[in-house]
Order: structure tokens, then sequence, then C-alpha cells
């Protein structure tokens, strides 16, 4: 006769066998996100300005097509905004982006800064993905980090451009909206910048 802890312990055992199952099965990334080399340059009509020895163009990710075209996952639901920032060097001198800050502001409302980090937590926590295989999300982690904006490299007249994403959370944590009089502001250059979106 089966003791009722040996009951225990086989149940047990099948519960982690049928979770290892599971988890080995979910191979691959958790979402297909196309690849950052494919991100063309940005296309006239975008907001621009030039300063600090930078020609910065900007362009909110605004619509779900868009997110999910590109990262198979709907960011703006998430309460994520992809801001895409193209930066071309203008001057001599190497511009020194480490101290700069990134400020997204809508109606005198701040927006959050996010880390890569913290936008896929988000990004899993909104699309309800709880349970995965740790490979898959050091994939995706790979896969999306590759769109953020370096900014931690002085950007030198020899690279000339550099592209990326930066990613706000909205002021209410809730999904993105219509959105009028998003500006982007960036401290601690040369000379501050500030760019009306839209």
């Amino acid at each position: 006769m089966i003791s009722k802890w040996q009951r225990y312990k086989r149940a047990a055992q099948l519960s982690m066998l049928a979770g290892a199952t599971l988890v080995s099965s979910c191979g691959g990334t958790l979402f297909k996100v196309r690849p950052a080399a494919e991100l063309q340059p940005l296309r006239d009509p975008v907001k621009f300005t030039t300063a600090a020895g930078l020609t910065i163009k900007v362009a909110p990710l605004l619509s779900d097509e868009e997110s999910q075209d590109l990262f198979e996952a709907n960011l703006p639901l998430s309460g994520v905004l992809p801001v895409r920032i193209e930066l071309d060097h203008e001057s001599g001198l190497p511009v020194e982006l480490k101290q700069a800050r990134f400020r997204l502001s809508e109606a005198g409302r701040e927006w959050k800064a996010l880390s890569k980090k913290e936008a896929i937590s988000r990004i899993l926590k909104a699309n309800g993905v709880f349970a995965y295989n740790p490979n898959s999300r050091k994939q995706f982690v790979e896969d999306f980090g590759a769109y953020g904006l370096d900014v931690k490299t002085p950007l030198s007249a020899a690279e000339g451009r550099r592209q990326g994403f930066l990613f706000f959370q909205t002021p209410d944590k809730g999904s993105v909206k219509s959105l009028q009089g998003l500006v982007l502001s960036i401290e601690r250059l040369a000379e501050p910048i500030e760019i009306k979106l839209n």
C-alpha cells in the first residue's frame, strides 16, 4: 500500500516532469523580433533639430502595426512608447552621450524613461507571459536590446550616424492613447535640446 507521503512525492515528481517538458518545448524566442540591422534610416517628414554638434531626428512609434512589425508585441498596449532617434554627427569632435538625459513630457506630465530591461518586463507582464524557457527570454532580451540607442559610447565623425530607440512609460502606467503635445528634451549636452514630436 502506498503511503500518503509517497503519493505526494509522486505527484510532485510528475508535476516537475510536466513543467520541464513544457519549458523545454518552448524553444526559440518569446516574440519574433525583426533584426535591428534591417532598420532603415528615418525618412522625411520627421521632427528634427541641429544642436550640440548633432542633427537629431525623432519619431515616436505610435501605431500598433509598427510595433507589431518590429517586435511582434504591442508596446503601446503595454504602456511603453518607443521613441526612435537618429543622431547625425555634425562637428569634428566626438559627442559625449553618456551624461545626456532624455526626458519625455506631454501637457506637463513627465513620462518615465525605461531601461531596456524595464521595458521588457512591462511587455511580458502586459502580454501575460509568466512561464517561459529562460533561453527564450534571453534571446528576446538580446533581440529587443539591439534596438536600444547606445548612449554609452561617444559619437564620432568616423561613425557618422547612430540610431536606436529610447523607451518611455506612460505617466499613468496605462496603455498609450492618442497623444498631443509630446516633447522630447535632451539635457546635459553642450546645449539643451527640445523637440516637439507632434
